[in-house]
């Protein structure tokens, strides 16, 4: 008989007891007399033993199995010990990311129907002040001091009994919910599976070939959950989270270099910083051998800092996918640098690699509609750009309390019983078998003279010095006009605009897809997702634009 037990936490007592005194989490605990960091250090048996005490807990408290539960705790020892707890006492871990703004934190917690919540005194008191999922909450934890809100302690958790405590959950049970980082709007909660999370890691360790005993440096925090399954170690750097672009990269350095670090995952807006920094102080990080970045694309600029300043024979690897579905494909920055550069820059859009193993990538016409069912004529002719499509063991079947999201989202394939996630990305298959991403489907302008996607134009106009990101939004009612923002680089700021205009129109008219863009605004910081600071919110940038002409 087939084990069906699954559960992206049975890893950590496995680790337990292969490698007990190994390190499995660091995290930072100020400096000392000297600025050096002191760490809070967690072996392997340690944060099994005391997640096991916090699940036991957890259950006795009436936060058992398939129980949904806010987290709000932020990457601590006691985040990693409460994480495990909830996935060993098969709890479901409502997961959202803080700096989503008041509005969306609160329709996103009353969507999501938690029956617990487990915070830090600050959450606790936003809940209260805010109305956060009250219609539904039963059981609070509180970390820290406890208030007048009552409820649980996490010192009233801890059991005095450490032994072994996992619930034998199904692969098809919810392993947890996932906010989307609400790029395109709302976020939604995209429920995973614990057969998604154990998918998950077997891709990333074929992917990328990581190996027991490597040290991570996780700069997305979920990322270290994986460590255990991995039999990786995850080093947590001081930094602010919910704003990667503005991390002090001497932070990030200093945290590879103190356990020598060999692998790192970060967004493109943190790599950036990181990179910048090596490159203008001549500095390098030798033991770094991979360094993994998704949330958008990453611009070549970014990766050519890198060059030379880590491990011998490194890379750093881009993989596509998204909050519902990942990984989809990847791609590694030789292959970038010295292949598909070029093509970014002439305005074929930002390659993203070839689909990885086990997952089925086509391209479908464009439509916005909903469509039940896969059939075989819905693609789209070779080379020509339409939605990207998937299908897959890392492909989730549904959102949260969104029947109507998951209707547009889903094609059920009635021959196979399976399904294709709609991206809602654009792209194309090169003649090489590539994936190449050409902009969110919800972004394209539509001109009346045709349609323009927002990549491979942004791509154009990205190459010309002094510029470091460019976004393309169309601006009326129905038939709209097409206008290009402009963010410049700290140092080009004050440089003449008429020259910059001038300069950003010639490299427009050198391509037919660029060449009726014509009007450019400079703005001088575009709004970005809290999650990744990389994903441009191109429907507030486009209402900027709008009052600006």
């Amino acid at each position: 008989m087939l084990d069906t037990f699954v559960n992206i936490a049975s890893h950590l007592p496995r680790m337990a007891r292969e490698q007990p005194d190994a390190l499995a989490v660091a995290c930072p605990a100020g400096r000392d007399a000297s600025g050096r960091y002191r760490w809070i250090r967690l072996s392997f048996r340690a944060l099994d033993e005391e997640s096991s005490r916090l699940a036991r807990g957890l259950a006795e408290a009436g936060i058992g199995r398939g129980v949904r539960t806010v987290l709000m705790v932020p990457p601590s020892p006691e985040f990693f010990s409460l994480t495990f707890a909830l996935f060993k006492a098969g709890s479901v871990p409502v997961l959202v990311d803080p700096g989503m703004g008041i509005s969306n934190l609160k329709s996103c917690l009353d969507e999501a129907e938690p029956e617990a919540f487990i915070g830090v005194s600050k959450a606790h008191a936003a809940r209260i002040a805010l109305g956060w999922a009250k219609r539904t909450l039963r059981t609070t934890v509180t970390v820290g001091r406890r208030w007048f809100w009552g409820g649980r302690s996490l010192a009233d958790l801890r059991s005095s009994d450490g032994s072994e405590y996992l619930v034998k959950t199904r692969p098809e049970e919810t392993a947890a919910i996932l906010f989307t980082s609400g790029s395109t709007g709302t976020p939604k909660g995209v429920v995973y599976s614990h057969s998604i999370f154990d998918s998950q890691v077997r891709m990333l360790k074929q992917m990328y070939g990581i190996r027991p005993g490597e040290i991570d440096v996780p700069t997305f925090p979920l990322f270290a959950l994986f460590g255990p399954a991995l039999g990786t170690s995850a080093v947590v750097p001081e930094m602010d989270f919910t704003r990667p672009g503005s991390v002090d990269p001497r932070n990030i350095v200093d945290a590879i270099r103190e356990f020598s670090a060999t692998q790192m995952f970060g967004s493109p807006a943190l790599l950036d910083q990181v990179g910048r920094w090596l490159h203008e102080q001549g500095e390098s990080i030798p033991t770094m051998r991979r360094m993994i970045s998704a949330g958008a694309p990453v611009s070549p600029a970014v990766l050519a800092r890198f060059e030379g300043r880590l491990a011998s024979g490194a890379e750093i690897h881009t993989p596509y996918g998204a909050t519902e579905c990942l990984p989809v494909a990847t791609i590694g920055s030789r292959e970038i640098l010295r292949e598909t550069r070029v093509g970014t820059e002439e305005g074929l859009g930002v390659c993203v690699g070839r689909p990885v193993a086990e997952m089925t990538v086509k391209i479908i016409t464009i439509t916005d509609g909903p469509i039940a069912d896969w059939d075989d004529s819905l693609e789209a002719p070779a080379g020509v750009v339409g939605e990207i499509v998937v299908q897959g063991p890392v492909a989730t079947r549904r959102y949260f309390n969104r029947d109507r999201s998951t209707a547009l989202a889903k094609i059920e394939e009635p021959q196979t019983g399976l399904f294709y996630h709609r991206m809602g990305d654009l792209g194309y298959f090169d003649q090489s078998g590539r994936l190449w991403f050409c902009g969110r489907k919800a972004h394209r302008v539509d001109t009346g003279a045709g349609t323009l996607f927002t990549v491979p134009c942004e791509g154009v106009f990205n190459t010309i010095k002094g510029v470091a990101r460019t976004a393309l939004v169309g601006v009326g009612n129905g038939v709209k006009k097409p206008v290009l923002c402009v963010e410049l680089e700290p140092q080009a700021k004050g440089w003449p605009k008429p020259r910059l205009i001038q300069e950003l129109r010639e490299r427009g008219a050198k391509y037919a897809h660029t060449k009726g863009i014509e009007t450019f605004l400079f703005h001088d910081s575009f709004p970005v997702d809290i999650r990744h600071n990389a994903k441009i919110f191109r429907e507030k940038l486009a209402r900027w634009a709008e009052r600006r002409l």
